[in-house]
């Protein structure tokens, strides 16, 4: 009788379950419905999706400026402090130098620098390689390039970006108003392709007028590959940007720039080129070099 009882409630038992299973009613010991189901697996999908969407927003340019500027500022520390000290030394003046110039979106930017020349010098607002306003620690800071130091502190702070165009004066970018409108959609950088492709700009502008040698002559060419660096910036691009800056200034090669596509490669030695400014450019920065506000753009520098 025992054996026939449990074997009628095994048998009940089994067609409950089977009636249950073809009725897509749950089975019991389970607590989860087909519908619940569908609900995790939407809820998984959602939330996978919102991880996408929210790396994609990122901002990793931005966040790559903020890790490198924070880590390059503790790191150099130490040489901050001795060419502040070195500077202040040497001669009468602050430490730093703020640039006019402009940034992202037309605002306006003070560019530091640590100061090279004499306080108070003036003059044109385009340094030569052997300029006679240099102090004598500030012609070595124009040499390495050390005296850009301090805009890791303009990259930390938003206005400028480890890579980009480079920050021009405000009477330069008043020539080319719609270029620079493009140029200007991102933020200005400490290096960038005009940057490595003139990195020895003091050394090739003309000695006897440089105001109108660079406006007819280097402009353009800074202009078409600042917006070359515009149509085709990439987290990729800044990090090869990066690369071959820090060989310029660590191993001391310099980078040649394809101008057509950007590309970067070692520049090779050649002979000095012929300064020939071109007619339309030098006609528009006729009077430039006695201009008033590019003389207070430069003081001091």
């Amino acid at each position: 009788m025992r054996c026939n009882s449990q074997g009628g409630v095994a048998r009940d038992d089994a067609r409950d379950r089977g009636v249950r299973a073809s009725s897509g009613l749950p089975l019991p010991g389970r607590s989860d419905s087909p519908s619940r189901e569908v609900e995790k697996r939407s809820a998984r999908t959602d939330l996978q999706a919102s991880g996408r969407n929210f790396l994609a927003a990122l901002d990793w340019n931005r966040l790559l400026d903020i890790a490198i500027a924070t880590v390059a500022l503790v790191v150099l520390s130490p040489l901050i402090a001795l060419v502040a000290f070195a500077v202040k030394l040497e001669s009468r003046g602050p430490v730093f130098f703020r640039c006019n110039r402009v940034g992202r979106g037309g605002r306006p930017l003070a560019m530091l620098k640590f100061r090279k020349m004499r306080n108070g010098a003036s003059g044109s607002p385009l340094t030569a390689a052997r300029d006679d306003r240099f102090t004598r620690i500030g012609r070595l800071l124009a040499e390495t390039k050390f005296d850009e130091i301090p805009q890791l502190w303009n990259v930390l702070r938003g206005g400028m970006s480890l890579v980009g165009p480079r920050p021009e004066d405000p009477t330069f970018v008043g020539l080319h108003p719609e270029q620079y409108a493009e140029i200007l959609r991102v933020r200005p950088g400490i290096t960038g392709l005009s940057q490595l492709a003139f990195a020895n700009e003091a050394e090739i502008l003309a000695v006897d007028d440089r105001v109108n040698d660079y406006v007819g002559r280097i402009l353009p060419q800074k202009m078409a590959l600042d917006r070359l660096y515009v149509e085709g910036r990439s987290l990729s691009m800044d990090l090869r940007i990066l690369a071959w800056t820090l060989a310029a200034i660590v191993l001391r090669r310099d980078a040649a720039v394809h101008r057509g596509t950007g590309r970067l490669t070692l520049r090779h030695p050649r002979g000095p080129q012929p300064a020939a400014a071109f007619a339309d450019s030098a006609q528009a920065a006729a009077g430039l070099a006695d201009s008033p506000a590019l003389a207070d753009s430069t003081r001091g520098a």
